[in-house]
């Protein structure tokens, strides 16, 4: 691998958890939604060397991305649930001014989900990796539909008060 493809990687694997939440914010279905940032990557890493590398890159890669989520959103058009291109500038603008801000929230949220074992992990896969529902999940773990619903807040709770303790000045 050469020196510019190494440094893109670099540069793709810090400013991918934003490009990823700005994707997410587009396309709600999760196999499009990895699709698309597929897509991202690979245009992002063959277009690098018309990257200025003396400006910031995660604004850089967001308009690649806008250009990636728009061919996907003309693709999808009859589909009624889908943003306008304006739309789709604005969040993508946001996501480029919030990248630092949160990327040390992100980065504590990494660290929290690594504390999450056993049946939490399960919960927590089938539902955000899986995109499945608390009774879809229920009956696949043999509970009640209630006691998913329960337990995934309760998750939440914790990994918020997690994130909240890491990302504090002073935080572990």
């Amino acid at each position: 691998m050469d020196e510019a493809r190494r440094q893109a990687t670099r540069l793709w694997t810090v400013a991918q958890p934003v490009v990823s939440a700005f994707v997410t914010s587009v396309i709600r279905d999760f196999k499009d939604r990895d699709d698309v940032l597929q897509d991202i990557a690979v245009a992002a890493i063959e277009s690098f060397e018309a990257y200025d590398v003396e400006r910031p890159f995660v604004p850089w890669v967001m308009g690649v991305a806008r250009n990636q989520v728009g061919l996907y959103l003309r693709r999808r058009r009859r589909d009624r649930l889908t943003f306008d291109q304006a739309t789709v500038e604005c969040l993508a603008t946001a996501f480029s001014e919030v990248a630092p801000v949160q990327r040390q929230r992100l980065d504590a949220l990494a660290d929290c989900l690594k504390q999450v074992t056993g049946r939490a992990r399960t919960l927590c896969q089938l539902r955000y990796r899986d995109d499945l529902k608390p009774a879809a999940i229920a009956t696949r773990l043999g509970m009640q539909p209630n006691a998913v619903a329960k337990a995934l807040q309760r998750i939440r709770d914790q990994l918020r008060s997690c994130v909240s303790r890491r990302s504090s000045p002073g935080g572990a």
